[in-house]
């Protein structure tokens, strides 16, 4: 039995977000993701004009008379939510956490995805993989989704992006739409990330917190560090101390930055205190201009 404090947490999130799928995602959706290519649906008889590359020889030699192929776009689509549920997405100091926030845009995403008649799977992974749902395609399933983003009971202590992205791999034979939800505070993945974007649709979504890069005055603080379990005393009054904080953080980011440039890994910035629909809604509207 599910308890009730989830399920109202799922529902809310399905009613804010179902809204925003009908009037802004769904249509841009569609257009930004396309199918696989044309897929062979009927023959015709050859017409005058018609592309003679075309003819299909087997039917014309059997009908004495000449036939072309009719192609379909092949539209149907597999979506990957490739999610990090890491302990490090259980900060937040303005609204909500960012693991909230993730499973939000998941739910976005999803909806979206089964709205044009894609299959979603999900694949929550932390320092391994957590949980492995196959690829479906109706509201109930992106609703257990949402949930297990939420409220999967996590066993793993860590962070490993290349685990996620290394059973991807295995999992998908086929070229897919992968989204990579994470605060991509991590380390040793890039390998593993060019092969999956090389073979895949990759687009990655960074959640942040303005509190990573603007450390406040708190003064002495007891801080705990939710990867490792480890606690520690942290001196915020020193500005000195901030700002070598927030430089040794600025410098990680420009790294990621420079990384994502040379391996064309499109990544869209998400910000716990801000709304996430302009910034992936501006990227849809960039992506679609791009193709």
């Amino acid at each position: 039995m599910i308890p009730k404090e989830i399920l109202q947490k799922v529902r809310h999130i399905e009613i804010r977000t179902k809204g925003l799928v009908n009037d802004l995602f769904g249509g841009e959706y569609h257009s930004v993701f396309k199918g696989r290519g044309m897929t062979f649906s009927e023959v015709r008889e050859y017409s005058p004009g018609d592309d003679i590359r075309m003819i299909d020889w087997n039917v014309t030699a059997r009908s004495n008379a000449p036939f072309i192929k009719i192609l379909e776009e092949e539209r149907e689509l597999t979506v990957y939510l490739l999610v990090d549920v890491s302990r490090s997405g259980h900060f937040g100091t303005v609204t909500q956490f960012k693991s909230e926030l993730m499973a939000e845009i998941a739910a976005v995403l999803g909806f979206s995805a089964i709205k044009n008649k894609d299959k979603v799977g999900l694949i929550l992974f932390s320092d391994h993989v957590e949980k492995y749902i196959a690829p479906k395609k109706d509201k109930s399933h992106i609703l257990r989704v949402v949930r297990e983003v939420l409220f999967h009971e996590l066993k793993g202590k860590g962070t490993s992006i290349q685990s996620g992205l290394d059973f991807l791999m295995n999992v998908a034979k086929r070229k897919a739409v992968v989204f990579l939800i994470s605060d991509f505070i991590d380390d040793g993945y890039w390998k593993s990330l060019k092969l999956a974007n090389r073979k895949h649709d990759m687009i990655g979504i960074r959640i942040s917190d303005p509190a990573e890069e603007n450390v406040p005055n708190l003064g002495l603080i007891k801080v705990h560090d939710p990867e490792t379990e480890e606690q520690f005393w942290a001196d915020m009054s020193s500005q000195s101390d901030r700002d070598s904080f927030v430089n040794v953080i600025r410098e990680k980011w420009d790294t990621f930055e420079d990384e994502c440039g040379k391996n064309r890994f499109d990544v869209i910035k998400v910000q716990t205190d801000k709304d996430y629909v302009e910034p992936l809604m501006t990227y849809f509207n960039r992506r679609e201009k791009r193709y």
